[in-house]
């Protein structure tokens, strides 16, 4: 059986409470960073909270492009405000878990985040990862995702210039 073990990771130069709420917006529906690869809407409760679900959508072309899209729910199991979000995909086409890592570079003004990806396909996914490197896909849009977290971060105004 196919299964993936993924550690992706980036360094941001913006603060771990700004990457924190960066990460909670996505997850809310911002669309600010990791569109057009994967959207995400809420369905019950809110990601930062345990319980909380949020459906996932990978779009394998480019959200509005048309193509295959890739569907699972994913419910909040660990929250640590600024530190960590698990989730664990609990319905569609992925079952596993999900860490989101932040970590304070340059004495909180940076941050290192990882995802930490360990799951395997369900349902007709797993005739796709046969043919298609699934996991490969995965890290390049994730990467992806957390270079544009970093451009959409630099763009905000520091505290200090926002005052």
């Amino acid at each position: 059986m196919t299964g993936y073990d993924l550690i992706d990771e980036a360094v941001v130069d913006a603060p771990p409470e700004a990457v924190w709420e960066a990460l909670l917006a996505e997850f809310r529906g911002a669309r600010a960073w990791w569109a057009p690869d994967n959207t995400f809407s809420p369905v019950s409760g809110s990601p930062d909270e345990v319980g909380g679900e949020v459906r996932v959508t990978v779009h394998t072309r480019g959200a509005d492009k048309g193509g295959p899209k890739l569907r699972f729910t994913a419910r909040t199991t660990a929250v640590e405000p600024a530190r960590r979000l698990s989730v664990e995909y609990v319905d569609g086409v992925f079952r596993g878990t999900s860490d989101f890592l932040l970590d304070p570079l340059d004495a909180g003004r940076r941050t290192r985040i990882g995802m930490h990806f360990a799951g395997r396909p369900a349902g007709w996914l797993k005739v796709l990862a046969k043919v298609a490197d699934i996991g490969a896909q995965h890290s390049r849009s994730t990467s992806d995702a957390f270079v544009r977290l970093g451009r959409v971060l630099e763009r905000r105004p520091a505290p200090e210039a926002a005052r």
